[in-house]
């Protein structure tokens, strides 16, 4: 094996989804790196916590909305260059958004930062998915996964301990060096791997493979499921600070702490993936999934102490993620020539959903409570899994060579 070529990883995946994962675990960093310090955002800003929220909906509607551009642009031009320069810009839009002098600067430097954001991930399940065939494709979006999930993890618990000594704006500030950092340790690391993917697609190819995608039914369901996933679950997340200021719990360490729990159970998946995917199958992981993300959020609904809100959210991370991953591969296999595009698609979705979760959310507390909003959240949860379940077969995508 010559120098440079990439070496086989454990269970026989590439060393590269070690960059890949970098790549990933640097973009998570700021995705929820606001929510544990909204209140002191809103109260800086004199603006409400509703008001304050819709960073996260900003964020993600950006995020979402470039999606479709960023499939496109990866597909036709490359994957590498194109996620590297995302983790810049969004290493810069935190930074800038520690200097911001106005709320209205601040939101600016979010919609920034969501695109930045929204070309690293899909990008990197895409290199993921090149890497390795469908047999072992779930378990290496596992390992792709466990980087966001780190992230994530790192990101919120750390932004609430840095939000007590330093405020929000050394949130933003620390996380953006980090990125920046974390951008070019990425750019490292490809030069010296050939990652081998399908070459660079044609306009004619990538109209043809949105034709593809489209022709499959397991689009329809793939794209509305995660749209509801990031709706009735990650559109909670703006709220779980004030819901812990509700019972007395003002620490911002505290509410980072509760939310990371999320990513912890994440990470939990990406451990016991591998396990559960031979015992309950595909259809049985939706379903245990969505169940088990559903009864959490009737336990938050309670308002019980923070020990055993960050306890719940661990639980539901993981059943998100055993039935989002699921997700996750039914997306990557829409096309074959148009993959970066298909899961971009994905995302585009599944964030269009945390952009109107939590608008949805803020006005289901206000007008129905507490109770109401998250039993209705649950139900939905629960009905999706089945549904799921009973829609999505493996098809092989039109464009598929034999």
């Amino acid at each position: 094996m010559q120098q440079g070529e990439l070496r086989p990883h454990d269970h026989g995946l590439p060393t590269a989804l070690y960059v890949i994962s970098g790549a990933s675990f640097a973009a998570a960093l700021s995705a929820r790196a606001l929510d544990p310090v909204l209140p002191h955002v809103a109260e800086d800003f004199g603006v409400s916590i509703a008001t304050a929220a819709g960073f996260a909906a900003v964020f993600a509607f950006t995020f979402s909305i470039i999606q479709p551009i960023v499939g496109a642009a990866a597909d036709l031009f490359g994957k590498t260059r194109l996620m590297i320069g995302c983790l810049a810009l969004l290493g810069l839009a935190n930074i800038l958004g520690a200097l911001s002098s106005s709320f209205s600067v601040l939101f600016a430097t979010r919609i920034l930062a969501g695109i930045g954001s929204g070309g690293v991930f899909p990008v990197a399940l895409s290199l993921t998915s090149d890497l390795v065939g469908p047999e072992k494709r779930q378990v290496a979006i596992s390992r792709t996964l466990a980087g966001a999930m780190t992230g994530n993890l790192l990101g919120a618990s750390a932004s609430g301990l840095i939000g007590d000594f330093l405020g929000w704006r050394g949130v933003l500030a620390v996380l953006g060096g980090l990125v920046i950092v974390a951008s070019i340790a990425v750019a490292a690391g490809f030069r010296g791997a050939k990652v081998k993917h399908p070459p660079k697609t044609s306009l004619s190819a990538l109209k043809a493979g949105y034709r593809t995608i489209f022709t499959n039914p397991n689009a329809y369901v793939c794209y509305s499921a995660v749209f509801i996933e990031g709706c009735c679950v990650l559109g909670l997340f703006p709220y779980v600070a004030s819901f812990l200021f509700e019972l007395g719990q003002t620490s911002l360490s505290i509410a980072g702490v509760v939310i990371a729990g999320f990513a912890v159970g994440g990470l939990f998946y990406t451990l016991t993936v591998s396990r559960l995917l031979p015992w309950l199958g595909v259809k049985g992981m939706m379903i245990a999934g969505m169940t088990l993300v559903a009864s959490q959020l009737v336990a938050v609904a309670f308002g019980p102490r923070w020990e055993i809100q960050a306890l719940n959210l661990v639980v539901m991370g993981w059943g998100f993620y055993i039935a989002h991953g699921c997700l996750q591969v039914f997306a990557s296999e829409l096309s074959i020539g148009a993959r970066a595009t298909a899961l971009s698609l994905h995302s585009f979705f599944f964030f269009m959903g945390q952009t109107v979760g939590p608008l949805a959310y803020g006005f289901g507390l206000e007008h129905a409570g507490k109770l109401p909003t998250l039993f209705a959240s649950a139900a939905v949860m629960v009905v999706l899994g089945l549904v799921c379940a009973r829609l999505l077969k493996p098809r092989a995508p039109s464009d598929a060579r034999t």
